[in-house]
């Protein structure tokens, strides 16, 4: 990943420093939608940059801003599509919108995913505030980092609290019921078997994915404030039975991403 050339090639493609990134799940990428005046570059385009194949990420980097007063700043990053462990990317291809939007000088990142549900009280179309995490993907995303930050991160507040309050307060001004829960990391690509999700249970986990955990450890290390959210889009193995499907995965994401997308833009 070469981060110095493509943050040089969007410094003067975007003009502007902005102030939060968001990274979209699959079937998120219509989140885009919240920028006004936006701009847009295809992954394909961007120095240095990888591109993903699962079906579902648009593989689009868009900027803009949210209109306030009259006033519209170019102040916000959106990444529809993200790099998957499963894909055959090291870490630091996985990580690289966070490398790069911490070299672009952004703040802020809001981590967005779909997400098996593990907690029963959990349905597919539910949103939940990511309060803590488990990495169960079998590696980190700092090993064998050599650059000057330090590796040895503290994840007590993986996840910003005060961010988290700013979500729930919004979630309830517009009376959606907002999850709160801890997300588990696996690397897939196959979905978890019932007995992995039957271990994660007694482990505290109530919801299942494959990214977002070595995101939020990079974010971390670059100092960053980060707030995760995952859709619900199915319950996970052995929950109902049913076997899984990532079409079910795509349509659950189309159908709820409306209410994601009014959640984000009152949050910003």
């Amino acid at each position: 990943m070469e981060t110095a050339r493509t943050v040089a090639f969007l410094k003067k493609k975007i003009g502007v420093r902005p102030e939060t990134a968001f990274i979209l799940g699959s079937g998120l990428g219509g989140l885009a939608d919240i920028l006004d005046n936006r701009e847009s570059v295809s992954y394909g385009k961007i120095p240095g940059f990888p591109s993903s194949g699962v079906h579902g990420h648009a593989n689009l980097l868009s900027w803009g801003g949210v209109g306030a007063g009259g006033e519209t700043r170019k102040c916000l990053l959106v990444f529809s599509g993200r790099f998957h462990f499963y894909e055959g990317f090291d870490f630091s291809e996985v990580t690289a919108p966070v490398r790069v939007a911490a070299g672009l000088g952004v703040k802020t990142i809001v981590v967005t995913n779909a997400a098996g549900g593990i907690n029963r009280s959990f349905k597919p179309g539910d949103i939940m505030l990511i309060t803590d995490h488990i990495n169960l993907m079998g590696a980190n995303p700092l090993r064998g980092y050599s650059g000057t930050l330090s590796k040895f991160v503290g994840m007590t507040r993986a996840y910003d609290r005060d961010l988290a309050g700013r979500a729930v307060a919004a979630a309830r001004e517009l009376r959606i019921g907002l999850k709160r829960g801890v997300y588990a990391g696996f690397s897939g690509p196959s979905y978890e078997t019932p007995a992995e999700i039957r271990m994660l249970r007694r482990l505290g986990a109530d919801a299942v994915g494959m990214s977002t955990v070595p995101e939020t450890i990079v974010a971390r290390q670059e100092g960053m404030r980060v707030l995760g959210l995952s859709l619900v889009t199915n319950m996970a193995a052995g929950v109902t039975g049913r076997e899984l499907d990532h079409s079910e995965v795509l349509e659950t994401s189309a159908k709820a991403g409306a209410k994601m997308l009014e959640l984000l833009k009152k949050i910003v």
